[in-house]
């Protein structure tokens, strides 16, 4: 007889489910994108925001 266990962990939910509203001219793009690339809608949202937010440049316009 085996001794193998199956073993089950809590899942850690690492992701959130978010609405948003774009223009559909930027949906059509996504889509197409997604085709060409042979990836979801979804990743290629991902990667473009994890881009924005690694590469933004915040300007404080309070601060003149």
């Amino acid at each position: 007889m085996s001794n193998d266990e199956f073993i089950i962990t809590p899942r850690e939910d690492k992701t959130v489910t978010m609405s948003i509203r774009i223009e559909k001219v930027l949906q059509e793009q996504l889509d197409e994108l997604a085709r060409k690339s042979n990836r979801s809608r979804n990743e290629i949202i991902n990667m473009a925001l994890e881009y924005a937010l690694k590469n933004v440049k915040f300007i404080d316009s309070t601060n003149g």
